[in-house]
C-alpha cells in the first residue's frame, strides 16, 4: 500500500467516523426515549443492566482483539500471510474458549445473579431465561469480534462503519416493532444480540476475501501466544486504567460523600464525555495507519503522522471545546431537564478542560506510540497517571468535603503526565523541541480561534442573547458560533494546500459529470 493510498483510507475512515457518530447518537437518544416509556421500571432497568455487562465484556479480551488489529497492519505490509494465518487462529481459538466460559458461567450462576440484582419474584424466572439467552449471545459474539479487528487492521474503518451503521438502523426498526407490536422484552434481546452478531459474520466475509489467510484450529501455536502476550498484556493494562481513570470518579464520591452526590457530579461528567468522544474519532483512524508504517520502517511518514495528525486533532477539538466552555449551561440544561446546580455547572467546565488536555497531549500520542513499540513505556505512564488521578481525587474529595474534588483531580493528574512527559516525548520523536511543537501545532489553532473567542465573549455580555430562558436561542446562537468556528479554521488554520485538497474532494462530491 503506498503513502497516497495509506492518506486517501485516512481520509475516508476519519470522515466515516463523525459521520456515524451523528447518526449513532440520533439513533441512541429515539430508542432510549422509545424503550424508557414503554418498558416497566424493572424491564428497564434489567434491560440497561444487560447492555452494561456487554460493555464491559472488553475486560475480557485481555488486549488481544487491539493486538490483531496491529499484527494485521503490520503483517499485511510485509505480505507475511503464513504468520498472519497462525496469529489470527491463535487469537480466535482463544476467543472461543473465553466465550465457552462466559456461557457455561452464566449457565450454572444465573439464578445466584438474578437473586444479586434483586429481581422481583414475578420476574425472576423470566429474567434467568433472557439472562442466559444473552450471555449465550454474548458467548458467540466474543470470537467473531476478530473480524472488525481485522477490517480496522486493514484500515478500512470506513466499511466496517458501514456494516455497524446499518446494524444500528436495523436494530432500531426491529426495537420499534417490538414495542409497536408488544413482542415483549425477550424480544427487544433476540433483537440486540442480532445487531452484534450480524455485523461481525457481515465483517467476517468482507476481511477474509481480501487477504489471503486461513483461520484454523490447526494453526494455533502456543510460541505465536507467548509472542504475542506481552504486547496484549500492555494494551490491556493501557485500556483498563483508562476505563478506570474514566470511570473511578462516581466511585470515590459515592464513598467519600453519599450516592446522592453522584448525581451532582454525573450531568457535568456528560458533558466531558461526549466532547471526549467527538474529539477522539480522528485519532482513532491513526493506530492501523501506525502499525503499518512502523512495519515498513517508513520514520519521515510516521513523524508526518505524529505532528500533522495531533494539528488537525487540536484544530477540531478547540473550536468545539470553546463553544461547549461558553454554552456549558445550555448544554447541562439539556441532559437534565432544567437548571443545574452551581457546582454541577464548575465540574462540567473542569472535566470539559480535562477533555480537551488529554486531546492535546494524549490522544494522538498514545494511539501512534503503542504501535510502534512503545507499549511498554506507554503502560507505565498510563499506571502512573490513573495512580495520581485515584490519589488526588480520594484526597481533594475528602479535605474540600465536595464533588468537584474528583473532577480537580482528573485533571491535575493528566494535566502531570500530558505535558511533562507525553509531550516532551513527541517533540522527541518529531525531532524538534516542545516549544518548537506547540509553536507548529498548538500556538496557530488558538490564533486562528482568536475571532471565535472574542465573538463568544462579546455575545455573551450582551443580555438580549441570554439564552438560558429560551431553548431555540440556545440552537441559533450555538449554530452561529459553529458557523464561525468554521470560517476561522478554514481561513486561518488549514493551510493553502489543505485548502486546495478538501476543495477538491468536496467539490467532486457534487461537480457536474462531463458530458
Amino acid at each position: 500500500m503506498s503513502n497516497e493510498e495509506v492518506k486517501k483510507n485516512l481520509w475516508r475512515n476519519s470522515i466515516s467516523n463523525y459521520g456515524c457518530m451523528v447518526v449513532k447518537l440520533a439513533l441512541s437518544l429515539a430508542m432510549f426515549r422509545m424503550l424508557y416509556q414503554s418498558l416497566s421500571k424493572e424491564e428497564f432497568g434489567f434491560w440497561s443492566l444487560l447492555w452494561s455487562v456487554f460493555g464491559y465484556g472488553i475486560l475480557l479480551d485481555f488486549g488481544f482483539g487491539f493486538t490483531a488489529e496491529k499484527r494485521v497492519a503490520e503483517l499485511s505490509a510485509i505480505g507475511d500471510w503464513d504468520k498472519l494465518s497462525r496469529v489470527l487462529s491463535s487469537i480466535a481459538l482463544l476467543y472461543v474458549g473465553v466465550g465457552a466460559v462466559i456461557v457455561i458461567g452464566c449457565w450454572a450462576g444465573s439464578r445466584q445473579l438474578i437473586e444479586f440484582f434483586h429481581v422481583s419474584a414475578p420476574n425472576r424466572e423470566n429474567f434467568r431465561l433472557l439472562l442466559i439467552v444473552f450471555f449465550g449471545g454474548m458467548g458467540l459474539t466474543f470470537p467473531l469480534g476478530i473480524f472488525p479487528g481485522m477490517l480496522v487492521g486493514q484500515q478500512r474503518i470506513a466499511l466496517e462503519n458501514t456494516i455497524f451503521l446499518c446494524a444500528m438502523i436495523g436494530n432500531f426498526l426491529g426495537v420499534w416493532a417490538a414495542v409497536h407490536f408488544h413482542w415483549g422484552l425477550g424480544a427487544l434481546v433476540v433483537i440486540g444480540l442480532l445487531a452484534g452478531i450480524l455485523p461481525c459474520v457481515v465483517c467476517a466475509w468482507y476481511a477474509l476475501r481480501s487477504m489471503p489467510v486461513r483461520l484454523h484450529p490447526s494453526l494455533f501455536s502456543f510460541d505465536i501466544v507467548r509472542e504475542t502476550t506481552e504486547f496484549s498484556v500492555f494494551a490491556y493494562v493501557i485500556t483498563v486504567s483508562n476505563i478506570l481513570m474514566a470511570k473511578t470518579g462516581q466511585v470515590i464520591i459515592s464513598a467519600a460523600l453519599s450516592v446522592a452526590a453522584v448525581a451532582i457530579y454525573q450531568a457535568g461528567a456528560k458533558v466531558g464525555e461526549m466532547f471526549s468522544a467527538f474529539a477522539q474519532l480522528l485519532p482513532s483512524s491513526f493506530s492501523p495507519v501506525a502499525a503499518h508504517l512502523h512495519a515498513k520502517g517508513d520514520t519521515s511518514f510516521l513523524r508526518e503522522l505524529l505532528v500533522n495528525g495531533s494539528r488537525l486533532t487540536i484544530m477540531i477539538a478547540t473550536p468545539v471545546y470553546l463553544i461547549s466552555a461558553f454554552y456549558m449551561a445550555g448544554l447541562l440544561r439539556i441532559l437534565t431537564g432544567g437548571h443545574a446546580s452551581q457546582e454541577t455547572f464548575w465540574i462540567g467546565e473542569v472535566l470539559l478542560f480535562w477533555g480537551y488536555i488529554c486531546v492535546a497531549t494524549q490522544s494522538v500520542t498514545k494511539r501512534i506510540f503503542v504501535m510502534c513499540g512503545h507499549e511498554r513505556k506507554l503502560m507505565w505512564l498510563t499506571l502512573v497517571e490513573a495512580g495520581l488521578n485515584l490519589g488526588l481525587g480520594i484526597a481533594l474529595t475528602m479535605s474540600l468535603h465536595a464533588v468537584i474534588g474528583v473532577a480537580l483531580g482528573a485533571l491535575a493528574s493528566s494535566f502531570v503526565v500530558g505535558w511533562g512527559f507525553l509531550w516532551p516525548w513527541a517533540a522527541r520523536e518529531a525531532r524538534m523541541s516542545g516549544w518548537r511543537l506547540a509553536q507548529t501545532v498548538l500556538l496557530p489553532v488558538w490564533l486562528a480561534c482568536a475571532p471565535l473567542l472574542l465573538f463568544l465573549v462579546c455575545i455573551r455580555n450582551f443580555p438580549m442573547f441570554d439564552f438560558r430562558g429560551s431553548s431555540p436561542l440556545f440552537v441559533c446562537e450555538s449554530l452561529l458560533a459553529f458557523a464561525v468556528a468554521a470560517t476561522c479554521v478554514w481561513r486561518r488554520a488549514l493551510t493553502d494546500a489543505e485548502r486546495q485538497h478538501l476543495a477538491g474532494k468536496f467539490g467532486g462530491m457534487f461537480a457536474r459529470p462531463a458530458v
